[in-house]
């Protein structure tokens, strides 16, 4: 099956996958559908949160902290459902996120103690299509994430002392698939898997119970993947930019 317009053949599932992402909920919003299909075909997946949501939700009475704790259980909870096999929450501040060593060292722990043979991170790169797709966030996670798989998750003398104390040992991630670019370039046909990934993002109820229709809100952005991958009327599709960093 050829999922690109551009003539790309379907890569087909990894034998593992790092999802990384800003926020809880955004996985599920953006790529849940995927991860869903490669589960399916054996991918071992572990998601990577940086931020808990602590400046995300509608309920202005509920405490920061209590936000953060409820945005995780909810990611844990969804995730579950998915078939993920591991979730990490780096628990780095909301809406403050910078790509400075810090981050790009947690990520670089991250990388070199899963090994993935396929990585899934926010573009670096704006997406003016779509308001919620140029949040700062987004954009810092991915740089941050994209400088962690090149140069510095390979690089033995990058944060040496992940290899010297943690004995984590330098890896290399074939392959970058970023989501929510400018740019894409690979559409994965995910029809079969829509209502699971409704499922999914409802148990993010903190931020889409006030969605009264989530799956036709989905169900148009993903037509719009669909028809730009050239697939048949009535299939959906999530879209990502592939970049070769081997």
């Amino acid at each position: 099956m050829d999922d690109s317009r551009t003539g790309r053949p379907d890569r087909g599932a990894p034998e593992s996958l790092l999802v990384v992402a800003a926020h809880p909920d955004d996985i599920e919003f953006c790529v849940s559908g995927t991860v869903m299909r490669w589960i399916a075909q054996g991918t071992r997946v572990t998601y990577c949160i940086v931020t808990d949501g602590d400046a995300g939700g509608y309920d202005e009475q509920l405490p920061r902290q209590a936000m953060a704790d409820l945005r995780r259980a909810e990611q844990t909870h969804s995730a579950k459902h998915t078939g993920v096999h591991e979730v990490v929450f780096l628990g780095h501040p909301d809406g403050q996120v910078t790509a400075g060593p810090e981050l790009r060292r947690d990520l670089c722990r991250v990388i070199r103690r899963v090994r993935p043979q396929r990585a899934v991170i926010p573009s670096p790169e704006i997406n003016w299509a779509r308001i919620a797709d140029t949040h700062p966030d987004h954009r810092a996670v991915g740089d941050a994430a994209l400088r962690a798989i090149y140069p510095e998750a390979r690089n033995p003398f990058a944060y040496p002392e992940l290899l010297r104390e943690e004995k984590l040992a330098p890896w290399i991630v074939p392959e970058t698939w970023l989501m929510t670019g400018p740019s894409p370039n690979q559409f994965v046909d995910v029809t079969p898997e829509f209502g699971r990934k409704v499922e999914a993002l409802r148990i993010h109820t903190s931020q889409t119970a006030h969605l009264d229709d989530l799956a036709g809100l989905l169900r148009r952005w993903l037509a719009e993947h669909a028809r730009a991958a050239g697939l048949p009327e009535g299939r959906l599709a999530e879209a990502f930019q592939i970049v070769s960093t081997a």
